[in-house]
């Protein structure tokens, strides 16, 4: 693998929604790279409650003070996502032990697929550990305060939603 493309990583999910754990490992993420790119997944599987657009301009706005993160929506296989942007790192975060046997295969997954990609795990600060999109969208669709747990757009943004 050569430097240049060590100096790049792709930090991949659904971002359904963007949450303060994700900013979280951005910010800690953003100076070991000389650009960190933020893989919007379309996710169509996951069936997201945000439409790509959105969630690119909601992860866009919360990573603006960063100037060499870039945010780009995909809808294709992570691998080929990936070898576009000329990254050498794939960053993938943990939360918890229960995320490592998924993360895992992934990595090994990937490691056949795209050899000359390294990924490297990074866990948010421990008062962001246990929040997650599936929580915050669950919360913001019954109604609760989700307020401290992302963005104000964010938190706007799923307010509207589920105000439909």
């Amino acid at each position: 693998m050569s430097v240049a493309r060590t100096r790049i990583a792709v930090y991949p999910g659904t971002f359904d929604p963007i949450t303060n754990g994700h900013i979280d490992l951005i910010d800690r993420a953003a100076p070991l790279f000389e650009k960190l790119v933020i893989g919007v997944a379309e996710s169509p599987n996951k069936r997201p409650a945000l439409p790509l657009k959105l969630r690119v301009e909601l992860a866009q706005h919360a990573v603006a003070h960063h100037p060499h993160v870039e945010v780009r929506g995909f809808d294709s296989l992570l691998a080929h996502f990936v070898s576009d942007t000329g990254a050498g790192v794939l960053l993938r975060g943990l939360r918890a032990v229960s995320d490592f046997e998924y993360e895992f295969q992934m990595a090994s997954m990937n490691r056949h697929l795209i050899p000359d990609v390294e990924t490297l795990f990074l866990t948010p600060a421990e008062q962001f550990g246990f929040i997650s999109s599936t929580l915050v969208r669950e919360i913001a669709r019954l109604g609760g305060d989700i307020t401290g747990f992302v963005p104000a757009e964010v938190s706007a943004a799923l307010d509207a939603h589920w105000s439909r």
